[in-house]
């Protein structure tokens, strides 16, 4: 679908004073205008991100307390479990927690829900199955922070529960021991949900009383369930030692711990900004290369990623985690921690390979929902339909939500996808994603009367839903739609930083914009533009199923080859136009095959101009 360019206005006298100031070339003081980042220092604080800079983890809410807790019972050899997530977000802040515990002696196993029999998060009959099995204390990741009943089954088997997670707090947290979530606030010595009855009346109170004492907020909100694992597995550490810095064998473990929160921090789409920056510019340059788990090796290995220079965030989301995330999705994340844990060469290689093939299977049951999803859309909705809600028995629930992600950005629209249960005895299994300026969470929180079950994000979410109550639920939610997505927010906007021509994007010039890497969530990878480019040669496609577009473009005697993946339909859509002209839209890169070095175009999108 055509969109709308936006390039991004700027003001030449304010970026060459930025340039001066910060001491960065000058397209880079563009791109940070363009980001909004005006100050000097916080520009060249962008551009060397200490893993230093991260907070210590008494500043986050709950965490201390958390900590201490689960001290408490590994100095008391009660049984602990780890209760993780089926994600990669959840797999590696579990194991995380579940290594932190074992090299302080406690007494640990771990346990993660199967995505296609138990659904996400906390069940009551896995707590009394745990609580059988002799669990006394059971720490979460990743989840439980809208688990109130289920903390309620818990205090009543005789099992303590601590939560950390990062999800949207509901108005009601679970009565527990501790939380720790970075979105809590502070008032009056306890923590509380800023979507609270209590919470509500203290901010009108503070509106008009100056003086009055205002909830206190952690800093950044955006961490993810993995980093929010590192903090308590930090401050136990901490704890252990019985002063801020670490035993030197600890801070060897935090240190694998970094890389495998940058895992999680990537797969789970937090902005990489602020902390979250700290973090993975870290874990990318260092940690995941030199101090990865056997199996998180192992993994690099079979999916065949270079190891000769730093990592990139593209790689690890692209070619990493989605094998990890495979074994989540197709209900095996068990295999995914033992994988993270081994200390068994053997293991770590056999399971490598076996989530490598599985990651497989993945991808060709994604292909085959996605034609069957495209066709229900061409034959029940209309162009100006303003969201999409899909469902099929067909459908596998776990890799319904990469599939609606990639749906929504191919149409602009908050697309729900639903999987569901062929003998209608079970709820419907939902998994959503939104765009910009909608926000998921709120649509499904306005249509709960017709869901047995929501939670998330503004941007992702799942849901349960029965047979009987599809149809209503799909007419609300497109009508909730309809009142927040206008016909012109529902053609996508392509925001561009800047144009500049051909000839600016030397290999110097390129390596300078790459030192605003990691790229992602928050600090995308910078869109650039140029008008009158015409091809060099004829457009082909690329790849299994020619499923991706490659081409050369020329302007003013200067050729580039650019590819745009999963877009293999535009070698047809081009023809018509024959060598044009045409303006494209482009991330630059760095390809570099057989130590040679050149820049590459990354076609993001097309017009004649």
């Amino acid at each position: 679908m055509s969109k709308r360019w936006k390039i991004r206005p700027f003001d030449s006298e304010q970026v060459c004073a930025l340039e001066k100031a910060a001491g960065v070339p000058a397209i880079l003081a563009q791109l940070f205008f363009s980001r909004d980042v005006t100050d000097p220092q916080a520009v060249r604080d962008f551009m060397s991100p200490k893993l230093s800079s991260l907070r210590s983890p008494q500043d986050l809410p709950g965490c201390a307390e958390t900590a201490e807790r689960l001290f408490d019972a590994i100095q008391a050899k009660r049984k602990i479990t780890v209760y993780g997530d089926y994600d990669v977000d959840g797999m590696t802040g579990t194991a995380i927690l579940t290594k932190a515990i074992r090299i302080l002696g406690g007494d640990v196993n771990y346990y993660v829900p199967n995505r296609l029999d138990e659904g996400y998060g906390l069940s009551n009959d896995s707590l009394k199955s745990l609580a059988d099995e002799g669990t006394k204390l059971l720490i979460t990741v990743d989840c439980g922070i809208s688990s109130c009943e289920e903390a309620k089954t818990a205090k009543e088997l005789g099992v303590e529960l601590l939560i950390t997670d990062h999800h949207m707090p509901g108005p009601e947290l679970p009565d527990v021991l501790a939380i720790a979530h970075p979105q809590l606030l502070r008032w009056d010595g306890k923590y509380h949900s800023a979507h609270s009855e209590l919470m509500r009346k203290v901010f009108e109170e503070c509106q008009t009383d100056p003086t009055r004492e205002k909830p206190a907020s952690y800093p950044f909100t955006g961490l993810s369930g993995a980093m929010v694992a590192l903090k308590v597995a930090w401050a136990l550490g901490q704890i252990s030692a019985g002063e801020q810095k670490v035993s030197p064998q600890y801070r060897d473990f935090l240190v694998e711990a970094v890389g495998l929160a940058t895992l999680g921090t990537i797969a789970d789409v937090v902005p990489l900004i602020d902390e979250n920056r700290y973090l993975v510019k870290h874990g990318l340059d260092s940690a995941i290369l030199n101090h990865s788990p056997l199996g998180i090796q192992e993994l690099i290995r079979v999916a065949g990623i270079k190891t000769d220079k730093p990592l990139s965030s593209e790689t690890i989301g692209f070619q990493l985690t989605p094998r990890l995330n495979a074994v989540g999705r197709l209900g095996q994340a068990r295999l995914g921690i033992e994988l993270l844990l081994t200390s068994d060469a053997a293991r770590a290689k056999e399971l490598a390979e076996y989530i490598h093939n599985l990651n497989d299977d993945r991808q060709k049951l994604e292909r085959t929902i996605q034609k069957e999803a495209i066709k229900q859309i061409m034959e029940q909705y209309s162009p100006d339909d303003p969201a999409f809600v899909l469902a099929s028995t067909n459908w596998h629930s776990g890799v319904i939500g990469i599939v609606a992600g990639r749906l929504s950005e191919q149409y602009n629209r908050p697309v729900i996808m639903i999987s569901m249960d062929k003998m209608g005895l079970k709820p419907a299994s939902g998994s959503a994603r939104g765009i910009p300026g909608f926000n998921l969470y709120d649509a499904l929180e306005a249509c709960q009367d017709h869901l047995v079950r929501f939670g998330g994000h503004a941007s992702a979410a799942g849901l349960g839903v029965t047979n009987a109550n599809l149809g209503a639920f799909r007419e609300a939610f497109v009508d909730y739609a309809a009142t927040i997505l206008p016909p012109e927010m529902r053609a996508a906007e392509l925001l561009i930083d800047a144009e500049y021509p051909f000839g600016t994007f030397t290999l110097q010039t390129v390596q300078q914009i790459e030192q605003m890497a990691p790229f992602g969530c928050g600090n995308r990878r910078p869109i650039l533009c140029t008008t009158k480019v015409y091809l060099d040669d004829a457009p082909k496609t690329m790849g299994a199923d020619n499923r991706h577009f490659a081409a050369t473009f020329l302007q003013d005697g200067i050729s580039f080859r650019a590819v745009a993946f999963s877009q293999g339909q535009w070698v047809e859509q081009m023809a018509p136009f024959g060598s044009g002209p045409f303006d494209i839209a482009f991330h630059v890169v760095i390809n570099t095959f057989a130590g040679r070095s050149k820049v590459e175009l990354h076609l993001q999108d097309w017009r004649p101009s």
